[in-house]
């Protein structure tokens, strides 16, 4: 059966990895059917706003969608693109995971393989109560965190681990301050742990984390936290592993997913074919695992790493002389 994809090209150097990124997926013989759709900066100068109509539709015709980085322009109240398509789409549970790769500037080469599970609509970012005083000396935000929330993203992580193998989930908190919010996540994980005896669950403060992580990375294995903590510890994996140009993410909701690249727009080498398209890739293999297509989903993971291992045509911030097509076709060849 054909399944058909909402590719977003994005800004910055969205298109050329795009463009890399569908020509591997093409060589994979995979059966998709791509439907353009626009966002972000091209989507203003063209039809006036950052996230058309036309666009929200595709993806809910779709349920599935490949997505560029995007622009969104500092200022003048626009909200963030990816905020308002997880608050669009009830794309509830953000999975980044991070892996040590061959050839690359990871600090601990043979020892990261970490998924961070972070709660994607609650907690500090969903932009309520948002005020500054009129002399400009306080400002409040609300943060919010619900029994339901907290229970569906922990029971996410869960059966996550369960269905890749993965032998640990690590709840990460700050309950012992935010005795409120982190607490009522504590307390609501604790519960849905309880129902996974086959599967190893510990806690953890955020603040000891990060320090865990930077010293023992090995040590983890599955790590489920809220929104504000899942956005600073999953940066701080995939610096572990080399940096966001290794970085992959999936939005995922009941009825739509987005995959992406976590890096930025990078306008500064944009058109210069020097973008590294190995964090869209990844994304899009963990497009493929949830479309039940595990077996493709590995070798594509495989011809990336053969690829880093005989250091075939490079990009310039992996130390080798090529550009985001010639090593894009290096990887479609390994598929």
């Amino acid at each position: 059966m054909t399944q058909t994809i909402t590719v977003i090209r994005g800004d910055g150097i969205g298109p050329e990895i795009m463009d890399a990124t569908l020509h591997v997926l093409e060589a994979m013989d995979l059966g998709l059917q791509y439907e353009e759709a626009d966002a972000g900066l091209a989507a203003l100068e063209k039809h006036g706003e950052l996230i058309p109509q036309s666009t929200m539709d595709s993806i809910r015709r779709n349920r599935v969608a490949l997505k560029s980085p995007l622009t969104t322009p500092v200022g003048e109240g626009f909200r963030s693109i990816n905020v308002e398509l997880r608050k669009r789409f009830d794309l509830y549970a953000n999975v980044r995971p991070a892996k040590s790769f061959p050839n690359t500037r990871s600090r601990f080469p043979s020892g990261v393989d970490v998924i961070t599970v972070r709660e994607n609509t609650e907690g500090a970012y969903i932009g309520e109560g948002q005020e500054v005083s009129a002399d400009g000396e306080t400002a409040v935000l609300t943060q919010k965190v619900t029994r339901r929330g907290s229970e569906r993203i922990v029971r996410y992580a869960f059966e996550l681990a369960r269905k890749v193998g993965r032998r640990k989930v690590t709840i990460v908190h700050k309950a012992n301050i935010l005795k409120s919010t982190s607490g009522l996540f504590l307390k609501t994980a604790r519960a849905v742990a309880a129902e996974y005896p086959d599967i190893e669950c510990d806690e953890m403060i955020v603040d000891a984390c990060c320090m865990k992580l930077v010293m023992q990375p090995e040590t983890f294995d599955v790590i489920v936290t809220t929104n504000l903590f899942g956005d600073i510890l999953s940066d701080l994996c995939a610096g572990l592993v080399g940096g966001l140009g290794l970085a992959p993410g999936a939005n995922i909701g009941s009825d739509a997913a987005i995959f992406e690249a976590v890096h930025g727009t990078a306008p500064d080498i944009a058109g210069q074919g020097k973008a590294n398209p190995c964090a869209l890739l990844l994304g899009a293999a963990q497009m493929l695992d949830h479309l039940g297509m595990p077996e493709k989903a590995a070798s594509l993971r495989a011809a990336i790493i053969a690829t880093l291992e005989a250091q075939d045509s490079l990009t310039p911030d992996l130390g080798g002389s090529g550009n985001t097509m010639s090593f894009a076709k290096a990887i479609a060849s390994r598929v």
